[in-house]
Order: structure tokens, then C-alpha cells, then sequence
């Protein structure tokens, strides 16, 4: 059951307005829904914007912020739930043990390091929380052709491929996480199918 939804986004705007109106958009439907934000903690770029529209309605926003960058002095003042951490590493997995589901935005290597560790725990079945990207202005159509490519050459199987929700409407984004069931993966039949395809080849 989903309570909180991490999001990981840029802590840039981007160049667009459309990044802005979008994250108002899913804070507007999170809120909605009932369902409470955890974030890095930032008040600038599309994580200030999202967690700014959560706050101002009332809502429960969590952030989890790095003692480095606590000191660069990027922190959200309005926050009252904060989880100081000494480094990235704790960050991740704090913000994975509190959250229930993850939506990936816009963003640039460290929203794709967050989300990709968050699917990878997935894939390993470390836990069982729906992984999505919010896929804003066709952001992430580049990424998803190279994951199908990388299913192709089957470096990921087709079942891992299904793991990953993705949207461009907030509303679908999150039903489509509610009623996201993890697939059963049989990871003999997987290795052993590898290794014939190895055995064939060389």
C-alpha cells in the first residue's frame, strides 16, 4: 500500500515552463490522493517547485538532505520533517526505506542515479515498490529506446523491462503504481538460457 511517493527530479528548472507546470501537476495529484512526498530536500529547481505545491496545500512533505549540501545552503527552510544524512549513500537508502513507490522527473545524473538504484532493488526483489518515470515533453523517450535495446541484446531480461511504469499524465502515472503487481521471475530459467546462448556462440 502506497503512503509516500519519492520523487526524484532536477535541481534545475530546466528551460522549459512546461517542467514547472507538469511537477504542479503530480504535487496537485499526490496531494489529491491523500499520499505524503519524500524528496531531497532542496528548495530549488523542479524538487523546491513540487514540494512548494504539496506545502502550500497543506500536505506532508518529507526531505532527506546530505550534510554537504546542507552547508551549500540549498535547503528547503519550510520543511519540518528532515532527515539530515552524513552522505548520498545514506540518502538513497534512507529515502528508499521511507517511501512506498518512486517516480523519476526530469532531472539529470543524480535523479537517474536515484531512480536506477531504486529499480535495480527492485529487479533484485530487495523490495517490491513500483518504479515510474514521469515521462514530461517525450524526456525520457531516448532512455526507454535504450533499455528496449538493451532487453533486445538481452542484457535486460523482457520481465525487468515491464518493471518500469511510465507517463506523461500524473493521473494514469500514479494508478498505474497502485495497481502494480511485480511480475514472478524465474532467474534459473533466465541463467541457463544465458548460458546455452554462451555456449552456442562460443
Amino acid at each position: 500500500m502506497i503512503k509516500n511517493i519519492a520523487i526524484f527530479c532536477g535541481s534545475s528548472p530546466g528551460n522549459k515552463p512546461l517542467y514547472i507546470k507538469m511537477a504542479e501537476e503530480l504535487a496537485k495529484e499526490i496531494y489529491r490522493r491523500g499520499y505524503g512526498l519524500v524528496y531531497g530536500g532542496a528548495k530549488v529547481g523542479l524538487m523546491g517547485v513540487i514540494a512548494d505545491e504539496i506545502l502550500n496545500a497543506g500536505g506532508k512533505v518529507t526531505g532527506v538532505m546530505p550534510e554537504h549540501l546542507v552547508r551549500k545552503e540549498v535547503l528547503h527552510e519550510g520543511l519540518e520533517d528532515l532527515y539530515i544524512v552524513k552522505n548520498m549513500h545514506e540518502r538513497k537508502g534512507k529515502i528508499s526505506e521511507i517511501s512506498d513507490a518512486f517516480i523519476a522527473m526530469p532531472g539529470g545524473y543524480g535523479t537517474l542515479d536515484e531512480f536506477f538504484e531504486a529499480l535495480t532493488w527492485l529487479q533484485l526483489e530487495l523490495h517490491s515498490k513500483p518504479c515510474a518515470l514521469y515521462n514530461i515533453n517525450g524526456f525520457f523517450d531516448k532512455l526507454m529506446e535504450f533499455i528496449n535495446r538493451a532487453s533486445e541484446d538481452m542484457f535486460v531480461n523482457s520481465i525487468h523491462r515491464e518493471l518500469i511504469i511510465i507517463d506523461d499524465n500524473p493521473v494514469r502515472l500514479i494508478k498505474k503504481m497502485e495497481d502494480f503487481i511485480p511480475p514472478e521471475f524465474d532467474k534459473a530459467a533466465w541463467i541457463k538460457q544465458l548460458s546455452d546462448i554462451t555456449k552456442e556462440k562460443y
